[in-house]
């Protein structure tokens, strides 16, 4: 497998019953990437699907076998039995786990491989922090290489994620909450192939879907440079909630029982974003919203939400869904 990171393409196409790995978890044994871990086995109970938990360990480039399966010598074989170590207590960890779970020690740059992995996957999981393996630099140079370059949904577990009281096999059953799923949205594709994936979220969940927008304060952010005065502020609130009620009406063709609610909230993207990941099930982000610059695999919004968020975040690439095929309306500006 080639294992380093290269862009994602335009369009990823996706048929979960093609993505034979179902959710794709990074285990390198740290707190965080246990917290990835039970929230993997979660959301593969949620989705009944396989289970797949993933040890990385790297060999310096003159010992690397190109059969990472079948070490040739001391260094590689000591890193490979190291992450079947790690494997174990995995193994340990989901001892209760009744569901499909499979577990794999793979050679090479931790993201990469995720990232190879992930086109057979329906989601991805990885924590926030860990020990340099898979997670040490989640926030740090790799930042982007995993949710900017997966081919499915990344969610990203932080650390203070609590895994509940239960026990036994109940530990990994999908927890019920009246909590909503939330999902920040613009007048972008990528936008509403996250909006898609949070409907299901929340239709998963038997919750509510709240759709959230920031509204750039006059002096505070360059979007909108004519927002001069209050008249001109509440003009552009009026036209955002009517953006907003469309993308409602929208949704309601293939989420018609889903509980949509819409918030537009005063300030900066990142900081209306981050403040509600402390309170969401789940927060929901496309990889690239409006103004956002193409070279760049993950946006600022989402990575500064990223770095900042106190719940888990799902970070959606532009998935190649037949629903999105009517959205030439997005191209007008708002």
């Amino acid at each position: 497998m080639n294992k380093d990171v290269h862009a994602t393409p335009a369009n990823v196409p996706f048929d979960s019953a093609d993505r034979h790995l179902g959710v794709l978890v990074g285990f390198d044994g740290s707190t965080s990437s246990t917290a990835a871990l039970h929230y993997g086995a979660r959301a593969a109970r949620r989705r009944n699907t396989a289970l797949t938990v993933v040890s990385a360990y790297s060999v310096s480039p003159s010992v690397h076998s190109p059969l990472a399966s079948v070490p040739e010598n001391p260094e590689s074989e000591a890193k490979y039995h190291a992450a079947e170590r790690l494997l174990d207590e995995a193994r340990q960890y989901l001892r209760d786990y009744s569901g499909e779970v499979s577990f794999r020690a793979e050679s090479g740059d931790a993201a990469g491989i995720l990232v190879g992995l992930s086109p057979s996957a329906q989601l991805a999981v990885i924590g926030a922090r860990g020990r340099g393996g898979f997670l040490g630099r989640i926030l740090g140079s790799v930042a982007a290489a995993l949710p900017g370059h997966a081919e499915c949904p990344t969610v990203v577990v932080p650390q203070q994620y609590t895994t509940g009281e239960a026990s036994g096999e109940a530990e990994f059953s999908p927890v019920q909450a009246d909590t909503a799923v939330v999902v920040g949205v613009d007048k972008s594709r990528e936008s509403r192939a996250a909006l898609l994936q949070a409907a299901q979220a929340a239709e998963d969940r038997e919750t509510s879907l709240q759709m959230t927008m920031a509204l750039p304060l006059p002096g505070t952010l360059l979007w909108y440079p004519e927002l001069k005065d209050s008249e001109l502020l509440e003009r552009r609130r009026g036209e955002l909630e009517n953006f907003l009620e469309q993308e409602t009406q929208w949704l309601s063709q293939y989420f018609p029982s889903l509980n949509v609610t819409i918030s537009l909230i005063p300030g900066d993207p990142i900081a209306v974003l981050s403040k509600a990941t402390a309170s969401a099930q789940l927060t929901v982000l496309g990889t690239h919203g409006r103004g956002g610059f193409s070279g760049a695999m993950l946006g600022s919004v989402s990575r500064g939400v990223l770095l900042k968020a106190e719940g888990p975040v799902m970070v959606v690439p532009f998935i190649d869904d037949p629903r999105l095929e009517n959205s030439s309306d997005l191209e007008a500006d708002l």
